[in-house]
């Protein structure tokens, strides 16, 4: 099975944290955090359409200058998420350039930022040919873990420890659309964009005695289809896949019931793991996890596989220490 979303870290696990998602068949892409992203090609920048933020220390935060620059001058809305006060740290950020040519551009550019606290959200907008000045009307509304959500995926939040808020997300996908070659080739049918119009309509839940019409290059007519009986020929449809990230969070009880909550059975969950379990000391002190905590809390979750990052650079020439404690705890920590 070829599933919807690929995801990778955008650094290797001593650089800034973040995490990269790709869409299959689509030029579209979610991203979470933005820290240092110049190792993103801009093509791939330019897919983002929502970007989630844990907490707004420079490592996680500081590549949104980097985005901005991509993407100004484009006719584009980046819905952007993040913690406390997150609205008040993007504004400083925006408000740190000159912006009087920003109305001269052809395409305009706008922000559609939300900021998550315990009980509920605060939203607002800001546009390019505005200047980013933000919108006076804030919008708010009730948070009960649910972030974003549409026809196919939703992404989740909860509230951590860093000893400041920080967010750890999950996303899950509805389920996975995966097309048959040889059922295409039956049909004479060639991949295009035409697939992704064809899964959307099944993840709208559309009709399935519905007409499906595609139209293929060099073809002068469309060709038409009963939804359910392409479907029957080109598509195998499978449960979907659950993408977790956690970074940045103290090794508590109340954490750690967060974080498995929220990573029940995930396919793949990302996890920092900054120390070895002999520093545990001064990951404490930090607020982070180590390889041994990071292991038991994949394993107490269910994770199907997991992957460590955000290793403190004391460690340079001994990394596969972090992967060896990790993966132990992980084999010795029977799930719950």
């Amino acid at each position: 099975m070829r599933p919807s979303f690929h995801p990778r870290l955008i650094n290797d696990p001593f650089g800034d944290p973040g995490l990269f998602i790709p869409f299959l068949f689509q030029k579209r892409a979610l991203i979470f955090d933005l820290g240092e992203i110049n190792g993103l090609a801009a093509k791939d920048i330019l897919k983002i359409s929502h970007a989630f933020v844990t907490h707004t220390h420079m490592d996680h935060f500081i590549g949104l200058d980097h985005l901005l620059r991509i993407m100004l001058g484009r006719e584009k809305t980046l819905s952007i998420f993040g913690p406390r006060d997150f609205l008040s740290n993007l504004e400083g950020k925006l408000s740190g350039y000159t912006w009087n040519l920003a109305d001269k551009y052809n395409y305009p550019l706008s922000l559609q930022a939300t900021e998550v606290h315990p009980h509920r959200t605060i939203s607002r907008r800001y546009c390019c040919r505005n200047r980013f000045e933000p919108r006076q009307d804030v919008v708010e509304a009730p948070f009960d873990g649910l972030l974003y959500e549409e026809p196919a995926f939703r992404v989740s939040a909860v509230i951590l420890d860093h000893q400041i808020p920080c967010l750890g997300f999950s996303v899950k996908e509805r389920f996975h659309v995966n097309i048959i070659r040889e059922g295409l080739n039956r049909l004479s049918l060639a991949p295009g964009p035409w697939l992704s119009e064809f899964k959307q309509a099944l993840y709208d839940g559309k009709d399935p005695g519905a007409t499906f019409e595609l139209g293929q290059a060099g073809a002068p007519v469309k060709k038409k289809f009963v939804l359910a009986e392409l479907a029957g020929q080109i598509a195998r449809i499978t449960p979907g896949q659950k993408i977790t990230y956690i970074t940045d969070v103290l090794n508590s009880d109340a954490n750690q019931r967060k974080i498995m909550e929220l990573a029940r059975d995930s396919d793949h969950l990302f996890i920092e793991a900054v120390f070895l379990e002999k520093d545990r000391e001064l990951a404490r002190a930090k607020g982070h996890l180590t390889a041994r905590q990071a292991g038991h809390i994949a394993a107490r979750s269910g994770a199907r596989q997991f992957e460590i990052f955000h290793f403190s650079p004391r460690y340079a020439d001994r990394q596969q220490l972090l992967y060896e404690e990790a993966l132990a705890a992980f084999k010795q920590q029977p799930p719950v």
